[in-house]
């Protein structure tokens, strides 16, 4: 690769990364000022949303589902455990396992954020098949991305 090459490459509008990123925080950035009248931040709804979709579930589950390691969680976690949002426990089968479990609390949320996904996607001007198609890419991408990094 001869140097001019290198640094062609090296210009951000040829990264991928960049408008991934960018596009990320744009998106999540819709959700800051509806998520902050629940007293959330993006992170704690994204799990919000595993714990709605199934309760009762192992830490290990929620990471796995969010793509997010336990370090990141378990704070969380006991941000929404104090405020009173969910519960955490030992399994009973194993006492290593952490299950969480939503309170009656936690789960009166889910009705107070359903109108959010309506409400962000009306804030994002794409064509549903072409939203459709970045999902599938997105998610195409993760997948690939995610078998290369054990390397």
């Amino acid at each position: 690769m001869k140097k001019s090459d290198y640094k062609e490459m090296m210009k951000l509008e040829h990264q991928l990364c960049f408008p991934l990123y960018a596009a990320a925080r744009s998106v999540t950035g819709l959700y800051t000022p509806r998520l902050k009248k629940l007293g959330l931040t993006y992170t704690q709804y994204i799990v919000f949303l595993v714990l709605w979709e199934k309760d009762g579930i192992p830490v290990g589950e929620i990471c796995e589902k969010l793509m997010l390691d336990n370090g990141t969680v378990s704070p969380l976690l006991k941000k929404m455990e104090q405020a009173g949002h969910i519960t955490r426990s030992r399994s009973a089968e194993d006492d290593r396992v952490v299950v969480i479990t939503l309170t009656e609390q936690g789960r009166k949320l889910q009705e107070q954020a359903k109108d959010i996904p309506d409400e962000v996607g009306s804030c994002i001007d794409l064509p549903p098949e072409k939203a459709q198609t970045l999902y599938e890419l997105l998610y195409e991408l993760l997948s690939n991305s995610k078998n290369h990094s054990k390397g």
